[in-house]
């Protein structure tokens, strides 16, 4: 017969931890309020698209074809889509999309990175009890697809 098992240690909650490691005191979630700043952006050019999933897609799709089309200004021969975290699948998509509609005349080049987060949690009680706003980082991924005309080949 089998002995029964132990049951399996239990991990620390990591929103019990506060940044000083696991040595501080514990943080109850209930008395602190997630602030999530805004992701570093890279320079932002005129051809440089950052995709959301807040934004319509159909819009975003039509913003990006009407840069590679020459809305007003003269149209751009590459533009450079931008996605992070949920946002990397709608990304891929409207750079699909695009060289669906192109009839493939348009090519693709993707990077992936690794883009670092801050978080603020700060107390529900500013002159209470609760404690110090605290910092917290995280990673998230992102994508950036450059959408190009590739260049003429001469003979």
């Amino acid at each position: 017969m089998a002995e029964p098992r132990s049951p399996a240690p239990v991990p620390p909650n990591p929103a019990s931890l506060s940044s000083e490691g696991p040595m501080a005191v514990e943080m109850d979630p209930v008395e602190y309020t997630l602030r999530k700043r805004l992701p570093r952006k890279l320079p932002k050019r005129r051809n440089d698209v950052y995709v959301n999933m807040k934004t319509d897609f159909k819009a975003q799709l039509a913003r990006c074809q009407k840069l590679l089309d020459g809305g007003g200004a003269g149209g751009h021969r590459e533009i450079c889509i931008h996605g992070l975290g949920l946002a990397i699948n709608r990304a891929i998509n409207i750079a699909l999309q695009l060289q669906a509609s192109s009839q493939g005349a348009l090519q693709l080049a993707a990077n992936t990175s690794t883009v670092e987060l801050v978080d603020d949690l700060e107390p529900e009680d500013p002159d209470g009890e609760a404690g110090e706003p605290i910092t917290r980082t995280r990673n998230n991924s992102a994508i950036h697809i450059k959408v190009f005309y590739p260049a003429p080949q001469s003979s």
